[in-house]
């Protein structure tokens, strides 16, 4: 039985329910109904996540590189930006939550799914090549973006905590959409045969490429469409008793930043980690590190905007030990991709760093 064509209905059943339903109320509620009711929606939620990404693999297929794996990351950095919209703007304020969320990001994609698929490359492939110019064009946006996002805040003076002032949160949210913008359109346009494995011919703008009939670009975009919008409505809900259960647990508060990432990038890594196995790195690369570019290129602005609009602080700057671990990071994906080809060495590095940052949520 195919539980695939289930998602969907389901999906928008639990989005008729919770409208219908009362608003959530966590302090009102049980324990266990609450425990209950935040398992029902994260799984929800999470399975129609893989649905986003079958649907966008599906027009990855048909669009070819880079605009399928454009069209996946910038469908889950809809997501991501849903989920933290929807915490911001709970009852509670979450000054941390965006900076966490997409600190997390990065030290999950970075270090984790990177790490992960060099290892599982190295084992099954031993050597595996990608194309050296994309991932350079990735991480000559991602770095910059990361450092004045995440670090730069904390030197700031005027404003404290790792903050920004009210101009500095404008004009930062203009630079880093101007500086994602061109990089998108060298990516689709001119620099496109950067982002495709070496070899790979672009498909023919004339016509759909693969044998694709004409309408099923069309009916895809729709599909994908419906995946996203369930996740967008139910995020508050989630959020609500999200929120609840890491006060009533006495949690990290960095913990709710982790299981938004988790929830919104868990179904693209494995589908990076798919890529690695069949030996296209390169699009395991794009999928990774483009990522990574688009959550520090369109979350900072988004997180920025919302607390410009609510007037709530937002805090960017990561604490001391977190710059180290966001330093090494960035050093060790320059020089992983400063080669064209890769080995397991570099996976087990990798996830080194991933466990010291799991570590560092948990103890400090």
């Amino acid at each position: 039985m195919n539980y695939s064509n289930f998602r969907l209905p389901l999906a928008w059943l639990t989005v008729g329910a919770m409208m219908l339903a009362p608003p959530i109320i966590p302090a009102a509620m049980s324990p266990m109904l609450a425990g209950v009711l935040f398992i029902w929606l994260l799984g929800i939620i999470f399975w129609s996540a893989f649905g986003v990404v079958h649907e966008a693999e599906e027009i990855a297929e048909i669009l070819g590189e880079p605009f399928g794996t454009l069209v996946l990351t910038l469908s889950i950095v809809v997501i991501e930006v849903a989920l933290i919209s929807a915490v911001m703007l709970s009852s509670k304020a979450v000054p941390t939550l965006g900076r966490d969320t997409m600190f997390a990001v990065l030290m999950i994609v970075l270090n984790g799914v990177v790490g992960l698929g060099l290892l599982i490359g190295g084992l099954r492939h031993h050597q595996q090549s990608f194309n050296l110019q994309g991932a350079s064009a990735y991480l000559v946006v991602t770095i910059p973006l990361a450092v004045i996002a995440l670090v730069l805040p904390n030197f700031t003076t005027s404003s404290s905590g790792g903050t920004l002032s009210s101009t500095q949160a404008a004009l930062f949210s203009l630079l880093t959409i101007a500086l994602y913008g061109i990089f998108l359109w060298l990516q689709t346009g001119r620099h496109r045969g950067f982002f495709q494995a070496a070899g790979s011919m672009a498909p023919d703008a004339s016509h759909l490429p693969h044998g694709a009939k004409p309408g099923s670009l069309k009916r895809r975009i729709a599909l994908l469409l419906l995946s996203i919008l369930p996740i967008v409505i139910l995020s508050k809900s989630l959020a609500k008793l999200l929120d609840a259960g890491i006060e009533a647990l006495a949690a990290p508060t960095a913990l709710g930043g982790i299981i938004i990432a988790m929830i919104v990038f868990t179904p693209e890594g494995i589908s990076a980690l798919r890529a690695v196995a069949a030996n296209q790195l390169t699009r395991a690369i794009n999928l990774c590190l483009g990522a990574a570019a688009s959550t520090l290129g369109l979350t900072v602005p988004a997180v920025l905007v919302i607390g410009l609009i609510s007037d709530q602080n937002v805090v960017l700057g990561l604490s001391s030990a977190n710059m180290v671990l966001l330093s090494a990071t960035l050093v060790l994906n320059g020089i992983t991709f400063s080669g064209a080809r890769t080995t397991m060495l570099e996976g087990a590095v990798h996830l080194s760093l991933f466990a010291v940052f799991l570590i560092l949520v948990f103890s400090r």
